[in-house]
């Protein structure tokens, strides 16, 4: 039996994670944990196995006024409950990190690989990258670190661009068509991955993605079609979305941003849903 303990009580991720755990049928015994709650820090760690790390803020904001919490939460706060785990005996600390470490997309082809070095563009990625340095400090063989740097994740019910481009793909009649790279992950292919890196005790840096890179053009055409939606597809627009392309939104929808294949590919298989069959589960 493997106690888990999650950290984010009501997260997407987590609560995710522990209905994938339940239909799987796995050997774990998981409770959560509402680190929202000021009581939090008097909560008995002892006796749990892992702690998966998933409380934070999530996404992005340009507001500078909210720039020392995102620091407070992400890096702060992660390392604080990190401490508390080591100390209570916890041999496993898993951090939800972010591909936006790497800092931006770009218009032209964008690779990671294990030679890129980290190089945050907001005070979001900045903070997820403060905190990864912050628990490389606390890892030990008694005390195993696993950082995890998704792409961008999507499922039923997630929250941020996913469900903003699916909302549009079921109403606009034209999408541009251009030729893009994204690596995403869906959720049960997070899940997967989750599970394993808790059943092997593994520890280090970790890329999990799905198996196929996405074009933005394909992903709206799929989740039109699920919904028995027509789009037209033209090239047209390219030219206004290029000059435009500064502009985050414009990035973040049209952008190139991959991990190299290989680097996501591990001595276990976690890679359980191809790309077709998760955007139907997550749009019906």
């Amino acid at each position: 039996m493997k106690r888990v303990l999650i950290t984010g009580a009501n997260s997407y991720i987590g609560t995710s994670f522990e209905e994938y755990v339940k239909n799987k049928d796995s050997n774990f015994e998981i409770d959560t944990l509402d680190l929202l709650d000021s009581n939090w820090e008097e909560f008995d760690f002892s006796g749990y196995d892992s702690l998966f790390h998933v409380a934070g803020i999530a996404h992005f904001s340009k507001d500078e006024s909210q720039k020392q919490l995102y620091y407070d939460v992400n890096t702060e706060l992660t390392h604080k409950v990190a401490s508390k785990a080591k100390l209570s005996n916890i041999q496993q600390f898993i951090f939800m990190s972010s591909i936006i470490v790497y800092g931006d997309s770009s218009s032209s082809e964008r690779i990671i690989t294990r030679e890129t070095v980290p190089t945050p563009s907001d005070f979001y990625g900045d903070s997820k990258w403060q905190a990864e340095q912050k628990l490389s400090g606390l890892a030990n063989d008694d005390f195993k670190i696993v950082i995890v740097r998704p792409p961008m994740i999507y499922g039923k019910g997630s929250k941020g661009n996913y469900p903003k481009l699916s909302k549009l793909a079921q109403k606009i009649p034209v999408f541009p068509k251009i030729s893009n790279s994204r690596s995403m992950l869906h959720i049960d292919n997070l899940c997967e991955f989750i599970l394993q890196a808790i059943e092997r005790r593994i520890e280090g840096v970790y890329f999990p993605q799905n198996s196929e890179y996405v074009t933005t053009s394909d992903l709206v055409g799929k989740i039109a079609v699920a919904h028995h939606k027509k789009i037209y597809f033209t090239k047209l627009f390219n030219p206004i979305i290029r000059l435009f392309f500064g502009l985050d939104t414009v990035k973040k929808v049209f952008g190139n941003l991959v991990y190299e294949k290989e680097m996501s590919r591990y001595d276990f298989e976690y890679q359980v849903i191809d790309f077709e069959e998760s955007i139907k589960n997550t749009e019906l």
